[in-house]
């Protein structure tokens, strides 16, 4: 539900994600920084669905990047505390 909703919030469910009216990059930060805790949190119980949980996470965080008019340095964006830069 995280991941869905953070998708949404960078406007990744529309076609022009930049014109979207769900478009809200700093509710998507929120949404980022939560889920990475999360995974980061419970990744040992998390078995063979540890990899495709973090794998849609560094998508999201790299869509907030490329998305993002000023974008953080590395290690500052969201969630990057828990999981380190994303490039």
């Amino acid at each position: 539900m995280l991941l869905s909703a953070a998708a949404e919030r960078l406007g990744l469910a529309d076609t022009e994600p930049e014109s979207s009216p769900h478009r809200d990059l700093d509710e998507a930060r929120r949404l980022i920084t939560a889920l990475a805790g999360l995974i980061t949190a419970s990744a040992e119980y998390l078995g063979p669905h540890a990899g495709p949980l973090r794998d849609g996470l560094q998508a999201v965080q790299r869509a907030f990047r490329e998305g993002s008019a000023v974008p953080d340095e590395p290690g500052q964006g969201p969630g990057e505390k828990y999981t380190g830069p994303v490039y």
